[in-house]
């Protein structure tokens, strides 16, 4: 039996923001994996496997491992797979498994990044785009964030934690500053404000921030 492993983008959260291909694919797919906030996006799932952050690695591998025993799976990613996704980590688990990647397909989906230049009215072709999901050394952003272009990114710890970082090696305290919070869900909202300001306020983790060079 030939398996099948379709790595999804399910969008920034919100279903108005799922592809076709994608709902399409889950559809006729045998197994779907995902946490259970993007699993139940889809209204046609057959077999569903949920993962949470603590379990994500042995679920994939639980995933791919169905995908060798010859059925057709589909892994859910959060945005799109190759933006903070888990592109990477299940080429490597399909790798160590002989999985072919032939066999893997890479469905893109809309970044909650994309949707936060869209909002902010961003040619983002020309920013500094950056992700920090998972990392700790936030101190990249520094050689960039004085080019003299956008920067947009993807935070790895709290919003204020990282204006204050800023702050801290010497950017501006009045430097523009919006942050996108929960971008596609009811209670979506988009503060512009000054790096100061951010610094000193409350946001949930699903942000994305826009630091706009100095004028």
């Amino acid at each position: 039996m030939t398996g099948k492993i379709y790595i999804i983008g399910i969008g920034p959260g919100s279903s108005e923001y799922l592809t076709k291909k994608a709902i399409d694919t889950v559809k006729m797919s045998e197994y779907t994996v995902g946490s259970t906030r993007a699993i139940e996006l889809f209204g046609d799932v057959k077999n569903t496997i949920p993962f949470n952050v603590k379990e994500l690695l042995d679920t994939l591998e639980r995933g791919v491992q169905l995908a060798v025993d010859g059925n057709v799976v589909s892994i859910l990613s959060t945005g799109d797979p190759g933006f903070s996704g888990v592109l990477n980590t299940v080429l490597r688990i399909s790798d160590e498994k002989n999985f072919p990647k032939e066999d893997i397909e890479v469905i893109p989906g809309i970044s909650s990044l994309q949707l936060a230049a869209a909002k902010c009215h961003i040619q983002w072709d020309n920013a500094n785009v950056m992700t920090f999901h998972g990392r700790e050394n936030i101190e990249d952003i520094l050689p960039v964030i004085n080019n003299g272009k956008i920067t947009i990114a993807l935070p790895s710890r709290k919003v204020k934690d990282m204006a204050q970082f800023l702050l801290d090696n010497g950017v501006e305290a009045d430097r523009k500053v919006t942050v996108c919070e929960r971008l596609s869900y009811p209670d979506e909202k988009i503060v512009h404000s000054t790096m100061d300001d951010i610094a000193n306020s409350e946001f949930t983790y699903m942000c994305i921030i826009v630091i706009y060079p100095q004028e």
